[in-house]
């Protein structure tokens, strides 16, 4: 096998809210190492931008999952016709020429794996009309119907690009980690980060906590945190995955049920997640740290101070937030390596970390 090239742009749009990250990402192929199931791929990342949703579209967006189906069917329409004015806009900003294909997540709505159901709008076929190019995605539905959780998707970007780490985690919309065991790969929703955050940074004038500035200034309220914390997903095995409306049909209203002004939501929420995410390490681990939580420098402190309390003296967590590059467009790179890989006709979803009937490589595609 000779080295190929593969010149795709990756778009991911998160529950957070924040806006549609598409990404120039040139990626090579290389022989297999011999006893390796995989070639060897490298990746970078050329050009990249977040394009920030208007005001309409987060209404839209963070009421739809109560939306009746026909109307979800209109929705998933015209956000695949804004999502193509968004990805053309962006190629012909950038000057893009020569592009392999489009891989592209879509936003998620609902994620209901437990009744064999998740929908991602956006990925309708006349995406690549609209786009002119081919185009990979709607990533999910397979994996739900062999029986997975559809999620997390990314893993086996940790696999193949970052494995030099001991765990991967993302601190986006969710909390999700990814590690290897034994030669198989895990991974895996910790918990809600940023739909929650900046849901309550809002409520104080602000779109997200900025550095955790709100957090450091409020005060932990211990009985709403203990509640949190005893929340029944936690408990749970592997594989597993979180969706919106588990937030809205659970973390929400507890939250509400306790007379807590907003500063303090933000204190113990932030709290609760480095309680969380601080069970998930072994001793003296290193763990690469990517989404919009990693800029949160207070919730990144809360954590190494929860490990150190649940470890034996001396453990250390070795925290590494890489270039804001890779900590802001991670997913979005790795979605264009799940369409190659989806090209190539290589598993891009795993078994072990879905938990589907077996490895899988997923995603529609779509010419133009």
């Amino acid at each position: 096998m000779e080295q190929k090239n593969y010149n795709v742009i990756g778009v991911m749009s998160g529950t957070s809210l924040d806006g549609i990250d598409c990404a120039l990402i040139k990626i090579s192929v290389s022989p297999q190492i011999s006893g390796e199931a995989y070639p060897v791929f490298k990746a970078q990342i050329v050009k990249a931008e977040t394009i920030a949703y208007p005001d309409e579209w987060v209404n839209r967006l963070s009421t739809a999952h109560r939306l009746s189906q026909d109307k979800l069917s209109a929705i998933n329409k015209s956000y695949t016709q804004y999502l193509a004015q968004v990805i053309n806009a962006f190629i012909a900003q950038h000057h893009i020429n020569d592009i392999d294909a489009i891989c592209s997540h879509g936003h998620t709505i609902l994620h209901q794996p437990q009744d064999g159901f998740t929908l991602q709008i956006g990925n309708l076929p006349e995406l690549a009309q609209l786009l002119s190019n081919k185009v990979v995605c709607d990533f999910r539905v397979q994996d739900v119907a062999l029986g997975g959780q559809g999620a997390p998707l990314v893993p086996i970007g940790d696999r193949l690009l970052f494995g030099a780490y001991d765990y991967c985690l993302n601190l986006g919309g969710f909390a999700n980690v990814s590690t290897e065991e034994n030669g198989v790969r895990l991974a895996y929703d910790i918990c809600p980060v940023n739909v929650v955050l900046n849901t309550y940074a809002h409520k104080l004038g602000k779109p997200y906590d900025d550095e955790g500035a709100f957090a450091k200034a409020g005060t932990v309220h211990a009985p709403l945190l203990k509640e949190l914390n005893n929340l029944p997903y936690y408990g749970s095995p592997a594989p597993k995955s979180l969706g919106i409306e588990w937030v809205h049909k659970l973390v929400f209203p507890i939250i509400e049920s306790y007379k807590v002004s907003d500063i303090d939501v933000l204190a113990t929420f932030t709290e609760h997640i480095a309680v969380q995410i601080a069970t998930q390490f072994k001793e003296n681990a290193s763990v690469l740290v990517t989404g919009g939580g990693a800029y949160n420098s207070y919730l990144l402190g809360r954590l190494q101070a929860q490990y150190k309390a649940k470890r034996v003296k001396g453990a250390v967590l070795n925290l590494v937030v890489p270039d804001a590059q890779l900590v802001e467009f991670k997913e979005a790179l790795v979605f264009a390596l799940l369409g190659v890989l989806r090209l190539e006709g290589l598993p891009n979803c795993l078994a072990s970390v879905t938990g589907a009937s077996k490895d899988h490589s997923s995603g529609m595609l779509y010419d133009s």
